[in-house]
């Protein structure tokens, strides 16, 4: 990172010199709040013309910097939720453990690596992929109480926790949140994609998001970060920092 501009009395502060922040320096800056319930944070990237995606995939509009942020943000949550068709589309892996995060996770009482929730109605998901035979903490399936019971049972066979996080096929944001919460999993982390967090934006599930505005212009027709119907009433949040680098700014927003 380049500069910080971190938040006091609603006013925009200078902080540090010109350096590439360490990965312990940006843990400390992006830590969760110290609370006993759960906190969902949001991790997107946006174009300057609202992109979410180019050629359905968030990598050619991120950045180097992007990318320690997106694993230091991994490193500090219990468990990373996201929809299976951003699993599908972004080849998702289990997550690993980091030697620089090690002892910061144990101190936290945290497993080695945080575990992956994947959002799904049909579990239509290949479950011979490494994200569920090789994690290091069991993946999570996140359906609905209609969900089809072979599909299920393939998931469970395969050593997924499934929860039921709602009464029909989809998945309630707020049962999710608890549903997570009840396996000691406070500090959540979603990535999207764009589907679901509409969902979550929907259901006034979010704590935090922290956005990376890329500067970047694409036109076409990509997803903004969060798709689905509008809410009635826009939801305020308030600017906690603001980080650049190399015209990549990196936001954080909580809860006004």
């Amino acid at each position: 990172m380049r500069h910080l501009f971190p938040v006091t009395d609603q006013t925009l502060e200078s902080g540090t010199a010109d350096r590439e922040w360490s990965l312990g320096e940006l843990a400390d800056a992006y830590a969760y709040p110290d609370t006993a319930e759960p906190w969902l944070r949001a991790n997107m990237v946006s174009t300057l013309d609202g992109a979410a995606q180019h050629d359905g995939r968030s990598q050619p509009i991120s950045s180097a910097a992007d990318m320690r942020i997106f694993g230091t943000l991994r490193a500090l949550a219990d468990v990373v939720v996201v929809g299976a068709q951003t699993v599908r589309q972004e080849g998702y892996r289990p997550a690993r453990a980091r030697a620089e995060f090690a002892d910061r996770r144990e101190a936290a009482g945290q497993a080695p690596a945080p575990a992956v929730a994947v959002v799904t109605a049909s579990l239509d998901l290949d479950f011979s992929l490494p994200l569920f035979t090789e994690p290091l903490v069991p993946t999570v399936v996140l359906t609905g109480a209609s969900a089809a019971p072979d599909r299920i049972a393939a998931a469970e066979r395969a050593g997924v926790r499934v929860v039921l996080a709602g009464d029909g096929a989809g998945v309630e944001p707020e049962r999710a949140v608890r549903g997570l919460a009840g396996l000691g999993y406070r500090r959540l982390l979603t990535e999207g994609g764009p589907t679901l967090l509409g969902q979550l934006v929907a259901a006034d599930a979010l704590d935090e998001i922290c956005l990376t505005v890329s500067p970047m212009l694409t036109a076409g027709g990509a997803q903004r970060i969060a798709g689905g119907p509008s809410v009635e009433v826009p939801r305020k949040f308030a600017l906690v920092s603001l980080l650049e680098e190399e015209g990549f700014l990196f936001t954080r927003y909580g809860r006004a």
